[in-house]
């Protein structure tokens, strides 16, 4: 449900390119769920290839996704309470701004470009896709504390004490 909570939340808000819920749910699932949260990401990604085809473009979403999950499983569990929301907007936007730059390195091998050229085309889409993105994100990622402290009352409501 939370994948496919992902891949709905896409759908809904792609009138507005680049801007989704994704990158703050993933970091949601995260805090709440650990290592277990790359479930629903990875369900999130096949829902996106049954959707809109399995293309060359789909195979980076395999790792770039898998980057933000990884960024903030480093992050320290306990943070002040103030610094919390700092982190993981900050980290919630910088996945933002860096897609085109963790996308390159799969364009470059799958269509042979050299390092010049992916940087050429990085830096084109920076402005058009990048910035909003990491706009969005960090709009979004506003809710990552209410969404985790609501989460685990629910996981605490149902009985599943070790995600409360």
């Amino acid at each position: 449900m939370l994948g496919t909570l992902m891949f709905v939340s896409d759908l809904v808000l792609n009138v507005i390119p680049n801007v989704h819920l994704g990158g703050m749910l993933i970091v949601v699932y995260t805090l709440v769920y650990r290592a277990k949260a790359l479930f629903p990401i990875y369900i999130y990604v096949f829902l996106i290839g049954l959707y809109e085809g399995f293309g060359i473009w789909w195979f980076s979403y395999l790792y770039i996704w898998a980057i933000l999950w990884l960024a903030v499983m480093l992050l320290p569990k306990k943070m002040p309470k103030w610094l919390a929301p700092v982190a993981y907007s900050l980290v919630c936007a910088a996945h933002g701004f860096a897609f085109g730059l963790l996308w390159a390195p799969s364009q470059m091998l799958f269509f042979h470009l050299t390092w010049e050229n992916t940087l050429i085309w990085w830096r084109i889409g920076f402005i058009t896709a990048d910035i909003p993105h990491g706009i969005g994100n960090l709009v979004a990622s506003l809710l990552v504390v209410p969404l985790v402290t609501l989460l685990r009352k629910l996981n605490k409501s149902i009985g599943l004490k070790k995600y409360a």
